[in-house]
């Protein structure tokens, strides 16, 4: 069973990741995985400034990293784990790359517009000008939401997130176990 999380910008992923495994689910992040292929966080801004501004250098980017970061998930993915029966591939954009088709389940994490600009501004010290662009520059993460087997709202607080968390846990053991896994 493949098992994908997504969704948008500042909507709680790697929170969602953290508590999955607090649950015994293993996870990767493909933004870890692009940080370890980049690992001077001022270098990583100056590209993320550069790339946002050039929809053509983001596809020359992407053409070099995504490979990268599509084969590392893969061996994840494919290495039996002796401590868990799931294990989940985080991927901001798996619709936008069109990596959705490989995956049986996909969970998205959605907040709301006003709370994810209001988040970058709090933890990443952009403007508002800058989080609204950088949301703008994505796919909206109602429509990833929309084409998810499963919806994660984040809106409220970690203990709300870690609750709806152990709700997505449940509805995925109930989900592997009537497909017979």
């Amino acid at each position: 069973m493949r098992i994908a999380l997504t969704g948008g910008i500042a909507c709680g992923k790697s929170l969602v990741a953290k508590f999955l495994n607090e649950l015994g689910v293993e996870t990767i992040d493909a933004d870890d995985i692009v940080h370890e292929l980049i690992p001077d966080p001022a270098e990583r801004r100056r590209i993320a400034a550069e790339v946002f501004a050039d929809p053509e250098k983001r596809k020359e980017l992407e053409a070099k990293i995504h490979p990268q970061v599509k084969a590392k998930i893969e061996t994840f993915l494919c290495s039996p784990s002796p401590f868990t029966s799931h294990r989940i591939a985080v991927i901001p954009l798996l619709f936008e790359t069109h990596w959705d088709a490989d995956y049986d389940i996909i969970c998205c994490v959605r907040s709301a517009w006003a709370t994810q600009v209001a988040r970058m501004m709090a933890t990443r010290g952009y403007t508002r000008e800058e989080a609204e662009a950088r949301l703008a520059a994505q796919m909206p993460v109602e429509e990833k939401a929309a084409k998810s087997h499963y919806v994660i709202e984040n809106n409220g607080s970690a203990e709300e997130l870690k609750a709806e968390v152990k709700k997505f846990t449940s509805w995925l053991m109930n989900s592997t176990c009537s497909q017979g896994r």
